[in-house]
């Protein structure tokens, strides 16, 4: 029996995406044979065939979803029913999850709420642990004031739900067509751009006490160094080397950053249970078949619409 798999063929933009027949994979001792229902697409899968994506060390490489002897797998979150026992279930962490099926560990996986859609089931895992990761790196609690930089994108609209259930206060970046539904969820928006931080001031007249850096451009490290006084309550999950040099929490897989793999191990269920339970939404701003995943991720890459697209098999 043979199934269905996105592979990038060479390293590239989204023209080196193809789909391609392979043998069904047959699970090890430990594992399980998924059939994919929904797959998460995240811009770490189009930076890892992209050849810019940065230097990822020997003991996160797996975490990552990189395989150094060969071009990457792709998918690194979906959900979907387990084929041995029939149950509907998020698997995260797996790899090569673009697919009809794939094969994980059991560890990964943990129950699908029936509330839910497959589309929001596939979607929650990756950008909702990112961004609990991110608030529990700078220590975001009740009463708190935080700067969520990149408030629309797929993380940023699980910060911004995560910080606000919390009781903390957000003042969100964001492009204007953008502002409504960070309002909707919760949110002060603001505009990025020249004038940024004269901006959140007025919108925080109280002061900002910690800060998330979802986009990692400059003016995101300095608004933030500017606003946030303790360095350790200002988290970031990407960007250039300066984010070391400036002592900030860097967040990711590479040298020296905080892939907080324990911590995302122990969220999963409390994040699967607040998307059941209708406390976390997950903004679903498309889907795509396995054979338009080059189209899904040229839309990933605009950036212009918020929430997550997702491949549907």
């Amino acid at each position: 029996m043979s199934m269905r798999i996105v592979r990038p063929t060479a390293y590239g933009g989204p023209e080196v995406l193809t789909v391609a027949e392979v043998p069904l994979p047959e699970p090890a001792t430990g594992e399980a044979l998924i059939r994919v229902k929904a797959a998460g697409v995240n811009p770490i899968d189009w930076k890892l065939y992209s050849g810019a994506f940065h230097d990822i060390d020997d003991e996160h490489t797996d975490a990552a979803g990189v395989d150094a002897a060969a071009l990457p797998q792709l998918g690194l979150e979906c959900a979907g029913i387990d084929t041995t026992t029939g149950d509907e279930v998020i698997v995260y962490p797996v790899t090569a999850a673009y697919a009809d099926y794939v094969v994980a560990p059991k560890s990964s996986l943990i129950p699908k709420p029936s509330s839910i859609s497959w589309a929001e089931a596939g979607a929650l895992m990756l950008t909702g642990l990112t961004a609990a990761h991110a608030l529990h790196a700078a220590g975001v609690h009740e009463g708190d004031t935080v700067l969520i930089h990149n408030g629309s994108g797929g993380v940023g609209l699980m910060a911004v739900q995560l910080a606000t259930a919390r009781g903390a206060t957000v003042v969100a970046t964001a492009s204007e067509r953008n502002f409504d539904v960070l309002r909707d969820l919760g949110a002060t928006p603001v505009a990025y751009g020249p004038g940024l931080l004269d901006r959140v001031r007025a919108a925080a007249p109280g002061g900002v006490t910690a800060a998330l850096d979802l986009i990692g451009t400059e003016e995101a490290l300095d608004t933030s160094l500017a606003l946030v006084t303790d360095r350790d309550r200002i988290a970031s999950i990407n960007g250039g080397p300066r984010r070391a040099k400036e002592g900030i929490k860097v967040l990711g897989y590479g040298p020296g950053e905080d892939a907080g793999a324990e911590f995302r191990a122990a969220a999963r269920h409390d994040l699967a249970a607040k998307a059941g339970a209708g406390h976390l939404r997950v903004i679903v701003a498309g889907t795509f078949g396995l054979d338009q995943a080059a189209e899904a991720h040229r839309a990933g890459l605009t950036g212009h619409t918020p929430g997550k697209l997702v491949l549907v098999p």
